[in-house]
C-alpha cells in the first residue's frame, strides 16, 4: 500500500521510495528508507498535508509526495503469502520482515520497438508460454510473469511494441501511460543490436523520461555475424544507461542481464548517470525557461521537469492534461504555446521534426565513436528473397501457393496420426462395449464421452500442423510481407495493409486476432477488422473441414480447404466494402509497417508456440466439449421408450427422435431445411455457437448407434439412415453445410472480443445476425443452384 492511505495512528514500515530525481533523494535523506517504522499523526483541516513520525522526530508530507511511498501494514504482511521458504513460519511474517521481502521484489517493464525479441525474453526470464511473431502487433497489452533470481522477486511485464513514445497509437500511449501510472523500478529497452540507429530513438525519450534504465543490446549474435564491432561499455557510459548483450532466443546473456538490473535498482552500476539529450541551442533556451515554471509543480514529483517541458513544447495533450490539476496551469500553458511558437519562428520548422533530427543525430554521433560497421550486408538476403514473394507477378500466387500446401500438408500429414487416435479411440470404445453391461452408464461412456470427446480429440495432430505452418511463417518474417504484397486489395476494400495482420491471426483464433486491431490507428478501419474476423475460419472449424472434406471430397483436399478459406475471406471482403460504403467515412490512413529482416525460426520458439496451443486444445477437451457432450448425449437419451434390453437401430433413430434434443431440432429445422440439413445437423449447429468443434463432438454423440462395432464418425456420415434409408449427407449437403459452418455466427468467445474491443454489445449483436444471416444465404444457393445440377 502507499503511505497516503494509512489512517491516523496507524503504523506501517517503508518498503522502497517511487517517483524521481531530487524529490526521491530528499525523502530518502529524512529517513524514509527500507525498514523504517512511520506513523500517520495527524491530518491538515483540508485533510493535505499529513504529520507523520519517523525516526523520532515529525514531517510534514503532501498526499501527492506520500502517495509515492510504499509501506507494508501488520494486517498487510499476515496476508502476504511467502516469497521464499528458507525456514519461515507464518509468525515470522512481521511488517519489517515483509518490508524487507518487497524491498527484494523488483518490478521490471520491457519497453522497445515492434520484433526486437521483448516476448522471446520475456519468455525465457519467466518460462510464460506468449508467442512470439516475426510482426507489429503481437503483444496489445501488458503481459506479467514472475521469478526468483539471486534472493530477488523479479515481477517482468511485456509491454507493446513501440517505435516511439508520442500518442500516434495506441501503443505508444499505452507504454506510456503504464509507465507513468505504474512506475516500474527499472525499465529494460530491448533493442535489435543490428538496428541501433532506429531502435536508440525510443531509448532517448526513455533517457528525457529518467526512469532507471537498463539496455538490452538483442540479437547481439545478427551483430557480430554482419562483422560490425559495438564497444557497448563506452556507449553505455556516453549516454548514462548500461548495456548489456542477449540473444533471447537461445538465452544467451539473460543472467548478466538481470545481475545489471539489480545493479541499477541498488544504485550500485557505475555507467548509471543522467544525461541530457542536446536539442540544440533554441530549443534547449525553450525547455529551461519551462523547466523554471514547471519545478515546483505536483507532477514533477513524478516525471522530469525536463520531459514535461519538452512534451509541452512539442504540443502534448496527453502532458496537458497530466499538468491541468496544477494551479498555475493556464499560465504554464499560455507561455509554453508563446516559446513553441518563437521557436517554430526560428527554425523555420516544426519542433516535432526539429526534436527528432536533433535525437538522430545525438545517436548518429554516439554510433560513430564506439560503433565499426561491417563489410557483410546482412539484408541481402533479405532483399533477395523479397525481390521474389513481394514481386507485383508472382508474389500472390506464392502466397496462394503456400496457403494451399498448408492447407493440404495439415490434411495429409495428419491423416497418419489421426487414424491412430482414430482406432484407439475405437478400440477402446468397442473394449467398454464388451465388459459392461448395458444401461445409462455404459451409453454415457461409450456415446457420450467417446463419441463427443473421442470424436474431436483426433483432429489434435491436425491443429498441431496447422499452427506449425503459422508459427513457421510468423517467427520467419513472412507474414508481413503478406500485409505488405495485399495492401492494395485491402485498400480496395476500404482498409489498409495493416488490418491484414490480424485477419491472418485468425487463421488460429479469432479471439486474440480481434484484440490485435488496437494496433490500427484508425477507428473506422479498426472496427471494420473486428467486424470481418469472425468470416476468416478459425483452428476450431479445422475439425469439421477435415471431417466432411475427408468423407465427402478425399481426392480434392487442398483445393477443397482453399476455396473455404477463400471464400470466408472474399466475403469478409465484400463485407468491409459494404460497410465502407454505407456505414463507415472514407479511411485514409497511411500504410506504416515495419518489413523486418528474416530469420530462422527456432525450434524451441516453435515447439513452445504448439505445445501451447495443444494444451489450450487439450483443456478445451476435458472442459467445456466433455459438459456439453455429455449435456447432449442426456438431451438426446431420454426420455427413453419402454423396451427391454438394448433398442434396435430403428427403434434408437425413433427414440432420438423423439428425445427432448429432437424435439429442439425439429421445431427449428424448417429455418435451415432449404440448406439440406435435418435436424441433427440443427442441433450441431446451436451447439458450435459455444464453440466451433463443438460441432463435431454434437454430431459425434448424435450419431454415436452404440453397435457393437463402432465406426468412425466419417463413416457413420455416410451410413443410411434406419429410419428414411437414405444418408443424411451427400457430397452436395456437406458442400453447403462447410460452406454455412465457415460463414455464420461467431463463437461465445469471439462474440464477447467484438463487443469489448468495439465498447458496444450492438455490435457483437450485428455480427450475431448478419454473419448467420449472410451463411444462410450462401449455403441456400449453394444447395438451391447444386441440386439442379445433382
Amino acid at each position: 500500500m502507499r503511505l497516503s492511505e494509512l489512517k491516523i495512528g496507524e503504523k506501517a514500515i517503508v518498503v522502497k521510495v517511487l517517483g524521481r530525481g531530487a524529490f526521491r533523494k530528499r525523502i530518502i535523506e529524512m529517513g524514509f528508507v527500507r525498514g523504517q517504522e512511520v506513523v500517520a499523526e495527524l491530518n491538515a483541516p483540508l485533510r493535505d498535508p499529513i504529520k507523520f513520525k519517523i525516526m523520532d522526530y515529525e514531517v510534514s508530507l503532501r498526499r501527492s509526495e506520500a502517495n509515492l511511498i510504499e509501506v507494508v501494514t501488520n494486517e498487510e504482511s499476515q496476508s502476504v503469502e511467502p516469497l521464499v521458504s528458507h525456514g519461515t513460519t507464518a509468525d515470522d511474517y512481521t511488517p519489517a520482515h515483509v518490508a524487507e521481502l518487497k524491498g527484494k521484489t523488483i518490478n521490471i517493464a520491457l519497453v522497445g520497438n515492434p520484433n526486437c525479441g521483448k516476448t522471446s525474453l520475456f519468455n525465457v526470464a519467466s518460462g510464460a508460454n506468449e508467442h512470439v511473431g516475426n510482426y507489429s502487433g503481437v503483444t496489445v497489452d501488458a503481459k506479467a510473469g514472475h521469478f526468483d533470481y539471486k534472493g530477488y522477486r523479479i515481477n517482468i511485464f511485456d509491454l507493446p511494441g513501440t517505435y516511439s513514445l508520442s500518442t500516434y497509437t495506441p501503443e505508444e500511449l499505452y507504454v506510456r501511460r503504464y509507465l507513468n501510472n505504474e512506475m516500474p523500478d527499472v525499465i529494460v529497452n530491448v533493442v535489435v543490436a543490428s538496428n541501433l540507429e532506429r531502435n536508440l530513438y525510443l531509448t532517448t525519450e526513455l533517457i528525457d523520461m529518467d526512469h532507471s534504465l537498463v539496455i538490452a543490446l538483442n540479437m547481439y549474435d545478427e551483430l557480430e555475424r554482419s562483422g560490425a564491432h559495438l564497444d557497448y561499455k563506452l556507449l553505455g557510459d556516453m549516454i548514462g544507461v548500461p548495456m548489456v548483450p542477449t540473444v533471447s532466443r537461445t538465452g544467451k546473456g539473460i543472467e548478466e542481464l538481470f545481475d545489471t538490473v539489480i545493479e541499477v535498482y541498488e544504485r550500485r552500476n557505475k555507467s548509471v548517470r543522467h544525461v541530457h539529450v542536446n536539442h540544440g541551442a533554441v530549443i534547449e533556451q525553450g525547455i529551461n525557461e519551462l523547466k523554471e515554471d514547471l519545478r515546483n509543480s505536483k507532477t514533477a514529483l513524478r516525471f522530469s521537469p525536463r520531459y514535461l517541458a519538452l512534451k509541452m513544447l512539442e504540443g502534448d495533450k496527453e502532458v496537458y492534461s497530466m499538468l491541468a490539476e496544477n494551479d498555475n496551469f493556464d499560465a504554464i500553458k499560455a507561455h509554453s504555446e508563446k516559446l513553441r511558437a518563437e521557436i517554430e519562428d526560428t527554425l523555420h520548422e516544426d519542433i516535432e521534426q526539429a526534436v527528432a533530427n536533433e535525437k538522430y543525430g545525438f545517436i548518429s554521433g554516439a554510433l560513430q565513436e564506439t560503433m565499426t560497421q561491417g563489410k557483410q550486408d546482412e539484408r541481402n538476403v533479405t532483399r533477395v528473397i523479397d525481390s521474389l514473394v513481394t514481386n507485383r507477378v508472382v508474389g500472390i500466387p506464392i502466397f496462394i501457393l503456400l496457403m494451399f500446401l498448408m492447407f493440404e500438408a495439415t490434411f495429409v500429414l495428419g491423416a497418419y496420426p489421426m487414424s491412430w487416435i482414430e482406432e484407439g479411440v475405437a478400440a477402446l470404445s468397442s473394449w467398454l462395449h464388451g465388459i459392461m453391461p448395458a444401461g445409462p452408464l455404459k451409453d454415457l461412456l461409450i456415446d457420450g464421452i467417446l463419441g463427443g470427446v473421442g470424436g474431436v480429440i483426433v483432429f489434435l495432430p491436425n491443429i498441431l500442423i496447422l499452427y506449425l505452418f503459422i508459427s513457421l511463417m510468423e517467427d520467419s518474417g513472412y507474414m508481413a510481407r503478406a500485409a505488405f504484397i495485399m495492401d492494395k486489395a485491402m485498400h480496395k476494400m476500404g482498409l489498409h495493409g495493416k488490418s491484414f495482420i490480424p485477419l491472418v491471426m485468425g487463421f488460429g483464433c479469432n479471439v486474440p486476432a480481434i484484440m490485435a486491431t488496437r494496433t490500427i490507428e484508425s477507428r473506422s478501419s479498426r472496427l471494420i477488422t473486428i467486424l470481418i474476423n469472425p468470416f476468416i475460419s478459425c483452428s476450431a472449424r479445422l475439425p469439421i473441414y477435415i471431417l466432411y472434406i475427408g468423407t465427402f471430397f478425399p481426392r480434392h483436399v487442398g483445393w477443397a480447404f482453399l476455396i473455404l478459406y477463400l471464400s470466408g475471406i472474399l466475403v469478409a471482403f465484400l463485407t468491409a466494402k459494404l460497410l465502407r460504403r454505407f456505414h463507415f467515412k472514407e479511411d485514409e490512413t497511411p500504410f506504416v509497417m515495419e518489413l523486418p529482416p528474416y530469420r530462422i525460426p527456432t525450434f524451441k520458439a516453435t515447439c513452445r508456440h504448439m505445445w501451447s496451443k495443444a494444451e489450450q486444445y487439450l483443456r478445451k477437451m476435458g472442459g467445456i466439449i466433455l459438459v456439453a457432450s455429455v449435456a447432449v448425449w442426456a438431451l438426446s437419451y431420454y426420455p427413453r421408450p419402454d423396451v427391454e434390453g438394448e433398442l434396435t437401430p430403428q427403434q434408437a433413430a425413433e427414440q432420438q427422435a423423439e428425445s427432448y434434443m429432437g424435439r429442439l431440432g425439429r421445431a427449428i429445422s424448417p429455418i435451415v431445411e432449404p440448406l439440406g440439413f435435418n435436424w441433427k445437423v440443427t442441433i450441431a449447429l446451436i451447439s458450435g455457437t459455444a464453440a466451433k468443434e463443438l460441432v463435431v463432438s454434437t454430431l459425434g454423440v448424435l450419431y454415436a448407434g452404440g453397435d457393437e462395432a463402432p465406426e468412425a464418425l466419417s463413416e457413420k456420415l455416410t451410413q443410411p439412415d434406419p429410419v428414411t434409408g437414405h444418408s443424411d449427407f451427400t457430397p452436395l449437403v456437406a458442400a453447403s453445410f462447410l460452406i454455412f459452418v465457415s460463414l455464420y455466427v461467431p463463437c461465445i468467445a469471439s462474440i464477447t472480443a467484438v463487443a469489448k474491443e468495439t465498447g458496444s454489445w450492438k455490435w457483437g449483436a450485428f455480427s450475431v445476425v448478419y454473419n448467420t444471416f449472410v451463411a444462410w444465404l450462401c449455403a441456400f444457393m449453394v444447395f438451391q443452384i447444386g441440386s439442379l445440377f445433382v
